[in-house]
């Protein structure tokens, strides 16, 4: 049996829906040293495998392979790396890929910016929540109960809660 592309991301997809981001990075790392071509697929599954194992810097790292190597990303790439990093507590981060998804013309999506909030919430960003929140209200993305829950609770947390009264819904 021929291992192909197809074969190496089905395997990887398994390991990163059963939580073992070890073995996916492992036959990520086999997939290579046969000479296999990687794709965006590849990259996708194993950057969720590491935010599902919560190894938020691994999987920036994959990201950061994959511009490297240039591999297309696509909003669910933007959607793992920007998980991994709420995860990680890297607000910072989760900001990044979401002023980046435009610049590389990846569509910014409600998951995305839902994402981010929660990175920012968690990390008692509240300005940064409702910055991202009149984003998303000026680019037309839908907003969720996940972005609006976050945005109030970071607003409670930061003793700013009147903030919520100058968003225009």
């Amino acid at each position: 049996m021929e291992l192909d592309q197809i074969t190496f991301n089905a395997a990887i997809g398994a390991c990163e829906k059963c939580c073992e981001w070890e073995k996916a990075l492992q036959l990520f790392g086999v997939m290579l040293l046969s000479k296999v071509e990687s794709s965006t697929v590849t990259f996708n599954t194993s950057i969720s495998a590491c935010e599902r194992g919560g190894k938020w810097q691994r999987a920036l790292q994959l990201f950061s392979d994959m511009v490297r190597d240039t591999v297309e990303s696509n909003s669910f790439t933007s959607n793992a790396a920007i998980s991994a990093c709420k995860r990680g507590g890297g607000w910072e981060d989760a900001l990044r890929f979401v002023s980046t998804m435009a610049q590389n013309s990846v569509e910014l999506d409600t998951i995305s910016c839902s994402t981010a909030i929660s990175a920012c919430e968690n990390s008692g960003e509240w300005q940064k929540t409702l910055q991202l929140v009149n984003d998303m209200m000026k680019n037309k993305v839908e907003l969720d109960t996940i972005a609006f829950n976050a945005t109030i609770s970071a607003c409670e947390k930061g003793g700013s809660g009147r903030m919520l009264c100058n968003l225009s819904v």
